[in-house]
């Protein structure tokens, strides 16, 4: 079969018909890739900062709506484990869909995902800072630009990601410790607090705003919170039995991200009296419940919002910059990003690109701001949310065209393994629940700037699609080298 022509590295074609570099090999164990994987979802920031919108939305029963979150990314990660287990790969994605679609897929799929990846990173890369300035003036009156913070938080975590995957990973691991500490003893003292006006209403459909509706609407705020969620398959390379350990590390890592965002949220508005108007209001919710409930230890959720930041910063550019790494090794992209240290075996080039394009992207929003009809500064708070919607809007893209073509793959490659439920029922569920975010994202009658959302991401898939096909006609060898170099051949 076609599928058989995934080799080892020792005959592997690179991009100029070269043998192509490769990471480091077996160093990462299931708790590493899934401490990461949690880790770059950043429950803290994400929850900090995603929970008011999404309680203004769905009302006093937003648990309801992680619920069903936890569940449709768990079939997406159905989807990504069963790729893992066939085909394991640093280039995940591009990986999975250029092997099932051919090359001009691959190619369009590198540049979505890399693009997307990038834009979404952007906005947690700013909102660290946001978060250090916010820190720093509550407790001490000083007021330095968020940006200085954003600079510096960054290139820290730069030079700890090019150090070595072994050191930067069990640091995203350590900062993923505390938050969840934090978070966990905040929460539980927030419903002991409150334990004699304790409900059911969050999980009760009645008390959602407008029904299903609301459910549908605030699906995909929810979606948001788990974003990173696949962050294990890009470091498969690295992970010791990958078509086994990248499987479990996603299914653990949901399983654990939807039970801690039920416990968060139930905290959080059980510490506002079910007052979701009370609650939208204010800036991080999170923080105020644990202001009231911690008076001057309150502190100690700081400290998780700003070890939360930090821990995506490392396991987020970590496993996105792989993405681009191996289309730069496999030719995708330029071959200057398939570039991996000769001691460290890090992708050195495709991490610091993708930090400095993050922070290019920040700049150039932020003056757009500045030149834009109403002037003024822009707010990192409003920046995180605008940038992560549109970078999800071409994530989402990536996660649709995953769903779709596992039934194929395994149709094709691997037909006696084809089980009906695994690679057809619940990839296909899983592409619906992909068009219910994509589908509140793109409809019209938005406020700008997310009103142009659409049209940006739909220029840059008829731009990718064009690049696609003029570099596959340029280079007709790139389909036997997208998904060449398997993660644990020997």
């Amino acid at each position: 079969m076609p599928e058989s022509r995934t080799v080892g590295p020792s005959s592997t074609p690179g991009p100029a018909g070269g043998t192509p570099q490769r990471l480091r090999g077996g160093v990462l164990g299931m708790a590493d890739i899934a401490a990461a994987t949690m880790a770059n979802v950043g429950p803290a920031m994400s929850f900090f900062f995603g929970f008011a919108f999404l309680a203004t939305t769905a009302g006093v029963a937003s648990p309801l709506t992680i619920v069903a979150a936890g569940v449709a990314v768990a079939l997406f990660g159905n989807t990504l484990a069963e790729f893992s287990r066939a085909h394991p790969s640093a280039g995940s994605f591009t990986t999975f869909v250029g092997r099932t679609f051919g090359p001009v897929s691959a190619v369009t799929t590198a540049l979505l995902a890399g693009l997307g990846y990038i834009i979404a990173m952007a906005s947690v890369i700013a909102i660290s800072g946001g978060f250090m300035q916010i820190t720093l003036h509550h407790y001490t009156g000083v007021d330095l630009p968020w940006i200085i913070w954003t600079l510096l938080l960054t290139g820290l975590s730069v030079v700890l990601m090019l150090r070595g995957i072994v050191v930067s990973t069990k640091w995203a691991g350590y900062f993923f410790g505390v938050e969840m500490l934090v978070l966990v003893v905040v929460s539980v003292a927030a419903i002991v607090e409150h334990r004699g006006a304790l409900s059911a209403a969050p999980f009760l459909p009645s008390h959602l705003t407008h029904g299903v509706k609301s459910l549908a609407a605030g699906f995909p705020l929810a979606v948001y919170l788990f974003i990173g969620w696949e962050n294990s398959a890009a470091l498969a390379e690295e992970t010791e039995n990958p078509r086994r350990n990248v499987g479990r590390a996603v299914f653990s890592s949901v399983a654990i991200m939807t039970v801690s965002y039920i416990l968060f949220s139930y905290a959080t508005v059980t510490g506002f009296g079910y007052d979701v108007q009370r609650l939208g209001e204010s800036r991080i919710p999170f923080v105020d419940v644990a202001q009231h409930t911690l008076g001057a230890l309150a502190i100690l959720a700081y400290v998780g919002g700003l070890t939360s930041t930090l821990g995506v910063l490392v396991a987020g550019i970590n496993s996105q910059a792989r993405l681009v790494f191996n289309a730069g090794r496999e030719g995708l992209l330029p071959s200057f990003f398939g570039y991996v240290h000769p001691t460290r075996r890090t992708p050195n080039n495709a991490i610091v690109t993708f930090a400095a394009t993050a922070l290019l992207i920040i700049v150039g929003w932020g003056l757009g701001h500045v030149l834009g009809e109403n002037g003024g500064q822009m707010n990192p708070v409003v920046f995180f949310a605008e940038s992560s919607s549109l970078g999800a809007i071409l994530i989402l893209l990536v996660y649709l065209a995953s769903n779709i073509a596992l039934p194929l793959y395994y149709r094709r490659y691997r037909p006696q393994e084809f089980r009906i439920v695994r690679h057809l029922m619940l990839p296909a569920v899983g592409a619906l629940a992909v068009l219910v975010p994509l589908y509140y994202l793109a409809k019209p009658g938005q406020p700008a700037p997310y009103s142009w959302f659409p049209y940006a991401a739909l220029a840059t898939l008829l731009a990718a699609v064009c690049y696609a096909a003029l570099l596959v006609r340029r280079d007709p060898g790139l389909a036997d080298r997208v998904g060449a170099v398997v993660a644990d051949a020997e």
